[in-house]
């Protein structure tokens, strides 16, 4: 489940984009971010694969980055969302954006 902090109405969302490659969609929301009146803040992309291109792009706009490989999870992909959902609450983050993300999630971690 992602953060529930809540930000006073001044305060911008605090959002995190998963990627797994190049990162084209994550460039776009860096990009839109950068105007004052965007509602949101890129505070950290992360990669479920280390060799993902997007993962330079967000270090060259400023924004951290996070790898955290999924293929040491094998099938489990419960502990693979323990281990996102603590980078994520490590963050703060109020939203996900999924920028190519190319994993399932588990019933568990979408909250309905």
């Amino acid at each position: 489940m992602v953060s529930s902090i809540s930000h006073g109405e001044a305060m911008k969302r605090r959002v995190a984009i998963l990627i797994s490659g190049r990162g084209s969609n994550m460039a776009a929301l860096i990009e839109a971010a950068m105007a004052a009146d965007f509602p949101a803040e890129i505070a950290v992309v992360i990669s479920n694969r280390a060799d993902a291109g997007g993962l330079a792009k967000a270090g060259a706009g400023g924004v951290p980055t996070l790898t955290i490989e999924s293929k040491p999870f094998g099938r489990d992909r419960a502990a693979f969302e323990a281990v996102l959902q603590s980078a994520l609450d490590e963050y703060h983050i109020d939203l996900i954006c999924l920028g190519g993300f190319m994993r399932l999630f588990t019933a568990g971690f979408v909250p309905s």
